[in-house]
């Protein structure tokens, strides 16, 4: 069984990729950070390495995760997303984070 889990980009990246708004990836099994983006990296393969490293498979500096109004980017990427996540009704957001001071 898979789920349809709703992923919202970075306008860079929803550039690189040729997509406006959110986008929707079918997510078999757990639904945690790594298989969202083993399923947005699969049909969006010019994504590979702009989200993670490709080596490490790490999160990049200055890219967040957030879900539910949490920061998810610290949690253990095979960590169940959160259920309104999985079920649709939340998107799961992929944050291009700002530096500076």
């Amino acid at each position: 069984m898979s789920d349809t889990v709703r992923v919202v980009l970075p306008a860079h990246l929803r550039s690189m990729a040729k997509v406006q708004g959110e986008i929707r990836v079918d997510v078999t099994g757990a639904v945690t950070q790594r298989s969202v983006l083993d399923a947005v990296e699969a049909e969006f393969p010019m994504l590979l390495g702009t989200i993670r490293d490709r080596a490490t498979a790490k999160r990049r500096p200055f890219v967040r995760f957030y879900a539910c109004e949490e920061d998810l980017s610290h949690e253990e990427p095979d960590a169940p997303l959160p259920d309104r996540v999985a079920q649709g009704d939340e998107p799961f957001l992929v944050i291009g984070a700002m530096a500076g001071g």
